[in-house]
């Protein structure tokens, strides 16, 4: 081969696409409400599916449930009774607390007054099931269904513990009857409503009113067997407190014979008396003797001393003692004078010496009595103090042999005041539980009585159908958008381009009109919308490229099916119709389509010239009237990849480009075999085909990086296949109908 029949590689060295494997994400300020109603477009047969199935399952049961009445009756419990008598009930309760009212509550839906309310209305044959009945209501089968969307029917309650006297038939007749009893506290208050429902108007109230009495009357019943019950008991009590009384008084009556402690409280009282007197008198005796004691030892202890004596008080205190000092002291002055003025011997010292002895003799003898009256004074308070020590111990030997008797004697005493008080408070007790037995009064009050109700409660019907619509509606949301949700096929423009490819165009769906239906061709007479997508195409490829000279472009898909082999046709087509030389390239030699496309023979063609058994020029034929050339696939080869991957093809794609300003090269699928990634590596660039609503994002996504790992150069995606007429809104960012009827009146 010649020179000019190499490979120019150098549309190879130009600007390369973005990495597709790097998707483009919208941002969040992207989403804009057309969105949602695109997709709800789009979904619109599912979302009004779901529509219709809830809107018709909720008005079927609104118009063929049967129809259930409702009476209410609404009774006040009180915390306490009315304050009638003063003294305490026997039956009492923490009544302001929670659980009371709760136990209030319990009861209303036992089935002991269950079967009391049927008992007094004679009504166990309305709810004993009749032979081969099964009693289950409408509102019963429904609720099940349709409860998540209308919200009128309360959850299951548990089933009530059966009554150990109850057959079969009974606890069929009460499982009916409590079925339909709701017990509802109002809120932030003593107000309970007793609520029935029944098919049966007049039963409803008969059977609520019903109720309320027998829960009055059984609540007065609980509170007088609880009364009479310790009436009872309290009787018993009382006569064998009687018999304790008795005994211990006796008992207290012989002790006091028999010890005579007839006044053992008073005489108890005078010895304690007399001891606590004799200590304090023993007691200030003792400091009197102490104190007379400590007089007489000091006055013995300085009794030779004359200048101590003068200083203790009990002299010094003696006027007899502090004259005779002074006369002293006068005398020894006149005898000091007549000393300096006679001598010794004469008449007058000899007197006045005899006066001074006088006087100290009598002021010795006067001390003397002093001491002596001192230690009288002590030995007298020594004497009173062991007198009065013995009449104290005497005392409370006295005082220990009554406290011997008192002790037995206290002991029958408090047994037998202890015994009393038991029997007066039992005897108490007993009188006000008599009287509180015959007090008929209750803390419960009807204060609405159930009347007949005039119309059913259930079903409303525009509630149920307003409601039926609203989850209709919520249906028919949810079911569309988890179906957009859970649906990743490629459907619109901006899902080509988060493959990372730019978006070139768009071609609408053509109905084929049976299997031998070749497909939809630009001269063929198709709707202006197809043809003007075609040309719209055919400008986005021009602009695309970025070569002068001829221009090999592969057009592929990721699977079968998806019109590639069309838009190739069709691309081929309009750019023949600028006047271009254009050469359709059927390079699928497995599934070749465009000589059935072009009414052409399949032989002799690209693989005939490739195994060398035919020329170029003979194999290219030119389809008429259209100025496009055309390569078949010639026979089918056992090794197409082989030959597409060969030299002689890179050589005669080469050729070809001398004589071509574009050659469209139709290629098998990427994911089926590697054909397209062994041409789309030769050509200068590839045009990716997507199927509307038949491709996956992750299979067109791995196509496409196939194709890159290939070192193709993908100029950008087509959308293929798009139903324009029954998606008309959802493509109406691109294509709108009024478009088409623009076509129509230019042409």
């Amino acid at each position: 081969m010649s020179d000019q029949m190499q490979l120019d590689t150098s549309a190879h060295d130009g600007p390369r696409r973005p990495d597709p494997r790097v998707a483009r994400i919208p941002d969040a300020g992207d989403v804009h409400l057309t969105d949602y109603l695109k997709v709800l477009s789009r979904r619109r047969w599912v979302a009004a599916t779901a529509f219709l199935v809830v809107v018709a399952t909720v008005a079927i049961y609104a118009f063929t449930a049967t129809p259930i009445y409702r009476a209410r009756v609404q009774l006040l419990i009180e915390v306490e009774n009315p304050n009638v008598v003063s003294f305490k009930e026997v039956l009492e309760q923490e009544k302001t607390t929670n659980d009371y009212y709760q136990t209030q509550y319990r009861m209303l839906r036992s089935r002991s007054l269950a079967r009391r309310t049927l008992d007094q209305t004679q009504l166990w044959a309305e709810f004993e099931p009749r032979p081969g009945e099964r009693r289950v209501t409408v509102t019963q089968a429904a609720s099940g269904a349709i409860g998540s969307v209308t919200g009128l029917f309360r959850p299951a309650r548990p089933p009530e513990p059966r009554l150990p006297d109850e057959n079969a038939k009974q606890s069929a007749a009460l499982d009916s009857f409590l079925s339909g009893l709701t017990i509802s506290p109002v809120r932030n208050s003593r107000l309970v409503d007793i609520e029935y429902s029944s098919p049966r108007a007049d039963l409803t109230a008969q059977v609520a009113n019903a109720l309320a009495r027998g829960y009055i009357e059984q609540s007065l019943e609980f509170r007088y067997t609880a009364s009479k019950e310790a009436s009872d008991w309290l009787g018993q009590r009382l006569a064998e407190q009687r018999k304790q009384v008795e005994a211990s008084e006796g008992a207290l009556q012989r002790y006091r014979e028999k010890n005579d402690a007839v006044s053992l409280e008073e005489r108890q009282n005078i010895v304690v008396q007399k001891l606590a007197d004799l200590n304090g008198a023993v007691t200030r005796a003792k400091t009197e003797r102490m104190q007379k004691e400590s007089a007489y030892n000091q006055i013995v202890a300085m009794h030779n001393e004359r200048a101590a004596l003068d200083t203790i008080p009990a002299i010094l205190s003696n006027q007899f003692v502090q004259q005779q000092k002074n006369e002293l002291a006068e005398l020894q002055r006149q005898q000091a004078q007549l000393s300096e003025k006679l001598g010794e011997r004469h008449p007058d010292m000899v007197k006045i010496r005899l006066a001074v002895q006088t006087a100290d003799a009598r002021i010795q003898g006067e001390i003397a009595k002093v001491v002596q009256s001192l230690k009288n004074d002590y030995l007298n308070a020594l004497s009173q103090e062991q007198s009065l020590t013995h009449a104290l111990d005497q005392q409370k030997q006295d005082a220990l042999a009554l406290n011997r008797k008192g002790i037995g004697y206290g002991a029958l005493s408090r047994d037998a005041v202890s015994n009393r008080q038991i029997f007066d408070a039992l005897m108490q007790r007993t009188k006000e539980t008599g009287i509180s037995g015959e007090l008929k009064s209750s803390n419960i009050r009807v204060v609405d009585a159930a009347e007949v109700p005039r119309s059913p409660a259930s079903p409303n019907k525009p509630v149920n159908l307003m409601l039926g619509v609203f989850g209709g509606l919520l249906a028919a949301l949810g079911l569309a958008f988890f179906f957009e949700y859970i649906d990743d096929r490629i459907k619109s423009p901006d899902e080509i381009k988060a493959l990372g490819l730019p978006f070139l165009g768009m071609l609408p769906v053509i109905s084929s009109s049976g299997e031998s239906d070749p497909g939809p061709l630009l001269t063929r007479g198709v709707s202006p919308n197809f043809a003007e997508s075609c040309r719209t195409l055919r400008t986005n490829v021009l602009f695309s490229s970025t070569e002068k000279g001829g221009q090999s472009l592969v057009v592929t898909s990721s699977g079968p099916g998806e019109g590639k082999t069309a838009v190739a046709s069709n691309l081929a087509l309009a750019l023949a119709q600028t006047g271009e030389r254009v050469l359709l390239l059927d390079a699928d030699m497995r599934r070749p389509r465009a000589h059935e496309i072009f009414a052409e023979r399949q032989e002799p063609g690209l693989s005939n010239v490739l195994v060398g058994d035919t020329k170029i020029s003979e194999a290219i034929r030119t389809v008429a009237e259209t100025g496009l050339s055309i390569l078949t696939a010639g026979r089918i080869p056992p090794n197409p990849a082989e030959l597409l991957g060969s030299k002689r093809f890179e050589e005669c794609l080469a050729a070809l480009k001398e004589h071509f300003a574009w050659i469209i090269i139709d290629t098998p699928p990427v994911m089926a075999v590697t054909d397209a990634q062994i041409v789309a590596h030769i050509a200068e660039g590839v045009l990716f085909v997507v199927g509307s609503e038949m491709t996956g994002r992750n299979v067109a996504q791995t196509a496409v990086e196939q194709l890159a790992t290939a070192g193709a150069r993908l100029i950008g995606g087509v959308l293929n296949r798009v139903d324009l007429d029954h998606n008309g809104y959802y493509y109406s960012q691109y294509y709108r109908r009024e478009y088409g009827h623009y076509y129509i009146k230019s042409a």
